[in-house]
């Protein structure tokens, strides 16, 4: 049974391949925007960043959250509608950037609706710009969330010897790291968006190949050289020429005239065009 030949430029075979890895990336692209967007929302409003469970009066802190032991349970005080009245100015400069962070975060999930209405280069460049914004408002916060360590809110929870960058009795609990590692994440996806709006492919027409002799379905087994050259000389337009020799009594008579006249008589050819 004869197969279908089918003529296929590489260059679309490269564009086919990049186009769909392009789509798998920007899936996954998209769905750790939205882990980023949660890691910054839990790092923002609990209250485990710094603190000492294990002594009497220990407790924890979070950037605008205190936490201490009663009898029965904790009790959390500190409210956002009261960030002007926190003694530290730190905490306070930690807590609007963690939540500009939180915000521009969520704001870059919501842009990718944009792409219903306008180009993917241009959602990924505003995209990948909201993220760097957010990555760097996140790092403000963890680097100035330990300068408020000398307050006097903090040393009721981790005793008289903390100081900027020293946590006392305290310990780093598991929301400081957390708030790292969002900050990392944020810059690898901003990158990642602006490869993604940068790098595409565009397409060529799709080849028109005329000089082919052969349409539909033919046996490659039965394609011989001569069939190969007959379509080289047609893609060419060459006209064929047959050549036909005299017969053999014409042979017989140029001979005989060759040894009476002492030389050879040429024999003629007739061309035929096919």
């Amino acid at each position: 049974m004869g197969t279908k030949i089918e003529y296929v430029d590489s260059s679309h075979m490269y564009a086919t391949n990049y186009i769909r890895n392009s789509k798998a990336i920007a899936v996954l692209w998209a769905i750790f925007s939205i882990c980023y967007a949660i890691i910054s929302v839990v790092a923002f409003v609990t209250p485990e960043w710094v603190g000492d469970s294990d002594s009497d009066a220990g407790g924890r802190l979070g950037l605008w959250q205190i936490c201490q032991k009663d009898d029965l349970n904790d009790s959390c005080s500190g409210k956002l509608e009261e960030l002007l009245e926190m003694q530290s100015i730190a905490f306070q400069v930690a807590t609007v950037f963690c939540g500009l962070a939180v915000g521009t975060a969520a704001l870059a999930i919501c842009c990718l609706l944009l792409m219903v209405f306008m180009k993917s280069t241009t959602v990924f460049h505003i995209c990948g710009w909201m993220q760097m914004l957010s990555a760097l408002c996140m790092v403000i916060a963890c680097v100035s969330f330990p300068f408020g360590w000398n307050s006097d809110e903090f040393r009721k929870i981790c005793g008289p010897e903390s100081n900027r960058f020293e946590v006392g009795l305290c310990s780093m609990r598991w929301a400081y790291p957390l708030a790292i590692i969002a900050c990392i994440d944020g810059f690898i996806l901003a990158t990642l968006s602006f490869i993604l709006a940068t790098r595409h492919v565009r397409l060529q027409p799709e080849p028109q190949y005329q000089s082919s002799m052969y349409k539909g379905e033919i046996n490659n087994a039965y394609v011989t050289d001569a069939v190969s050259i007959a379509g080289s000389r047609k893609s060419l337009n060459l006209q064929p020429v047959l050549l036909v020799a005299p017969p053999h009594h014409m042979d017989t008579l140029s001979s005989r005239a060759a040894s009476r006249y002492g030389h050879a008589l040429r024999p003629d050819y007739h061309q035929f065009q096919l």
